[in-house]
């Protein structure tokens, strides 16, 4: 039944994973219905995550590979105007600093580490309390009822410009980042969020879904180092451990299958349509806890 029951988390979250309708909130909610206690089940959703990171690689991997060689290149750029700082100060010479922030894909570097220190902070200090309303549907629930609004103000308004890299502020990452740290609590979409911030600091649609992609690749990597320490746990026996790994490699399965056509429908369909999802889902597990309840 574990196994069973990990296959299909798995496929869950990669269906969900690259929609805007929280695949956190509808793990939640599958654990909660299974009686699942939720700390038990943080290192499989970090996993699961995980698993469906193969696929935005996959799908974005020239912009990845430009990124990872420009970290690398900016890095070595700063190191050489440490040195060339030194030189100057001890010969007298004024000779010119390198320019780090040079080209589109600096810029991209620059904008992502921003956004990356409030998904920290929040992440990191919310943690506890993430795992205690995570054992509540109302909270699931709640949050995607809220996911709802959100698409459906950002839909109603047509949000949405013509902003890519090169045109975009600390301030409209620091805003995408704050999005994506609030996306930690089950229900809150972290794609429905942070694209809508985007989308409402003038991002195109389809920068606003790279950005919003490509951000998550190193919120997930951080999340899974901060529970891989749960292998170790007197509760984690061999056969739960392949079990887990089995959940990620098939959530990144299915993933490397939906990718495409998801993000085409996020890139180019109304959030009209994810809004309604939302609200049917929050609405019907808030009458399921009630009749489970009542039945108590």
């Amino acid at each position: 039944m574990t196994v069973l029951y990990v296959i299909l988390l798995a496929i869950v979250q990669g269906i969900t994973e690259f929609l805007p309708v929280s695949s956190f909130g509808h793990l939640s909610i599958l654990e909660n219905f299974f009686g699942m206690d939720h700390n038990a089940g943080v290192l499989l959703e970090a996993m699961l995550h995980v698993g469906t990171l193969g696929a935005v690689f996959m799908t974005f991997q020239k912009d990845i590979r430009h990124i990872l060689y420009e970290i690398l290149d900016m890095t070595m750029d700063i190191v050489g105007n440490f040195h060339l700082y030194f030189y100057n100060k001890r010969t007298g010479k004024q000779l010119h600093y390198a320019r780090i922030i040079s080209n589109t894909y600096r810029k991209f570097v620059v904008l992502l580490f921003v956004s990356m220190i409030p998904t920290m902070f929040l992440g990191y200090t919310s943690r506890r309390l993430v795992v205690l309303v995570a054992d509540s549907t109302l909270v699931s629930s709640a949050g995607l009822l809220i996911t709802g609004i959100v698409l459906l103000v950002i839909d109603l308004s047509r949000a949405g410009g013509t902003k890519a890299a090169k045109d975009a502020s600390l301030s409209n990452a620091m805003w995408i980042g704050i999005s994506q740290g609030l996306s930690v609590f089950p229900g809150l979409s972290r794609s429905g969020l942070t694209i809508s911030a985007g989308l409402m600091s003038g991002f195109s649609r389809t920068f606003a879904v790279k950005y919003s992609y490509i951000l998550s690749i190193p919120a997930i990597l951080g999340s899974l180092v901060m529970e891989l320490g749960q292998f170790g746990s007197p509760a984690m026996t061999v056969g739960l451990g392949f079990t887990y790994v089995l959940g990620m490699v098939i959530s990144g399965i299915v993933a490397s299958f939906v990718i495409r056509y998801c993000l085409k429908l996020v890139q180019k369909g109304r959030f009209r349509g994810f809004a309604i999802y939302c609200f049917v889902i929050g609405f019907v597990t808030l009458i399921m806890n009630y009749v489970v309840t009542i039945h108590r």
